[in-house]
């Protein structure tokens, strides 16, 4: 018998599971306080709402620097993971674009942010930038693609065009708490319909 796997029966699995699940959380409640207080937030904010203690996120995450890629690769990945979900649960593909948009409205308020921060450091900020294009552009290129094949959308609308539109239209909101991002890339989700 080899007992070589003995941390990887079902008690090992449920508590990385739990652990991931915990992490996920964390990232969620630290990207709400980047969100509403900015990257500079207080970590004990951060804890507060993620409901553990400032040890927990300092154990997982030593800098601030960590804790801001965290999150930004988190949301990428939440984000990623939402378009081909949205596709297959939405009554149209112009809905599931439309929600999908609003995710990546959401992610791109907080990136903002997070990107002043990483600037400073150019080559992981480029790293990054790439990864967010890598895992992004292939799911808006999808859900363009199913929504212009239903005949819901126009067929010439590229993917990368229209996430720098909706990001263009984001960066208003940094300054100008009266600025409605949403209702903007509504607008121009809308302008997207074919006409009939």
């Amino acid at each position: 018998m080899n007992d070589g796997n003995k941390g990887a029966g079902p008690s090992a699995r449920s508590k990385r599971a739990d652990a991931r699940r915990n992490q996920e959380a964390l990232l969620d409640a630290a990207a709400s306080v980047f969100v509403t207080s900015g990257v500079e937030a207080p970590v004990r904010d951060i804890a507060a709402k993620a409901g553990v203690g400032v040890g927990t996120i300092y154990r997982h995450f030593p800098t601030r620097a960590d804790l801001i890629i965290a999150v930004y690769r988190h949301q990428v990945e939440a984000c990623a993971e939402a378009g081909p979900a949205l596709l297959a649960s939405s009554e149209t593909p112009h809905a599931a674009l439309g929600q999908w948009i609003n995710l990546f409205v959401d992610f791109l308020v907080t990136k903002h942010g997070l990107a002043a921060v990483l600037r400073s450091d150019n080559a992981g900020f480029d790293t990054l930038h790439s990864y967010f294009i890598d895992r992004l552009l292939p799911v808006c290129t999808q859900l363009l693609d199913a929504a212009a094949e239903a005949g819901e959308i126009r067929s010439d609308v590229k993917a990368l065009e229209l996430m720098r539109g909706v990001g263009n239209l984001c960066i208003g909101a940094e300054h100008d708490p009266g600025y409605d991002a949403r209702r903007l890339v509504a607008l121009l989700i809308a302008g997207l319909r074919q006409p009939r």
